[in-house]
């Protein structure tokens, strides 16, 4: 499937089961995987919708869905060691949709040895894409974005984890509140909402597509050892996702110190 393919594909799924049940939800409509983890039948249909145009494209490839993950944990070491692979997140900031918050999206990524190749965020409420190819930029709506060097001596973060809410690592900002939800969080990023971002969770399906949206867009995005982060690491202690090289290696030096 061409780039735009799998773009058109996100959006008629998400006009096809997703948008319909935004603000619409049904009591039985929404599940529990964990405490505080929420799931809904948009999410299962989505997810079942996209994975099978890509199995029918990609017979070979590994799809990692989020819901499928939920349901068999052997598909994520399975991506892991795939010479070719897709991320799958169907409603991304599920709690976001449940809540009724335009702050959710779609997400797909295509990774090849390891490394993010093509990455697709669509926001159905806010009707913006977001597409990035290795090498080839990144785009919003078919417009080339690329993100302002920051002041290193006023970086402004985010971070979805809420113990760190308020903290200064390093002589930083205090961090604030993310949008609480990657599809969402990433393109802020590169739109220069905020200067960078933390994330104490490395789930594939939420961070490959951005983490490959703002490395195209000029930022970086690394672990919070300094290591570099690709898209079959599943076991990373954090990531930075920063609007700049010089910007990550400040903030995961001010992390690892405390």
């Amino acid at each position: 499937m061409d780039t735009d393919a799998v773009l058109t594909l996100l959006q008629d799924v998400a006009e096809e089961v997703i948008t319909p049940r935004f603000r619409a939800l049904a009591s039985g409509d929404v599940h529990e995987k964990n405490p505080g983890d929420l799931v809904t039948v948009a999410d299962h249909e989505a997810e079942v919708l996209i994975t099978r145009a890509l199995n029918a494209a990609y017979p070979d490839a590994v799809v990692l869905g989020e819901e499928a993950h939920a349901a068999e944990g052997l598909l994520l070491e399975a991506y892991a060691g795939a010479d070719h692979a897709f991320t799958v997140d169907p409603v991304d900031g599920t709690k976001n949709f449940v809540h009724g918050s335009p702050d959710h999206a779609v997400m797909v990524s295509e990774v090849r040895d390891g490394e993010g190749v093509r990455a697709w965020i669509w926001q159905p409420q806010h009707g913006l894409a977001y597409v990035a190819e290795r090498g080839a930029g990144a785009y919003r709506n078919g417009e080339r974005l690329r993100r302002a060097v920051p002041d290193g001596d006023a970086l402004a973060g985010r971070t979805s984890r809420r113990a760190w809410i308020g903290k200064a690592f390093g002589g930083l900002a205090p961090l604030t509140l993310t949008w609480v939800s990657c599809g969402i969080d990433y393109p802020k990023l590169v739109e220069g909402e905020t200067d960078y971002l933390l994330y104490g969770s490395t789930r594939p399906w939420d961070h490959v597509p951005g983490a490959l949206l703002v490395r195209e867009a000029g930022g970086a995005v690394g672990r919070t050892d300094g290591k570099p982060y690709v898209a079959r690491d599943i076991a990373a202690p954090g990531l930075v996702a920063a609007a700049s090289p010089a910007a990550y290696d400040i903030v995961w030096r001010a992390v690892a110190g405390g």
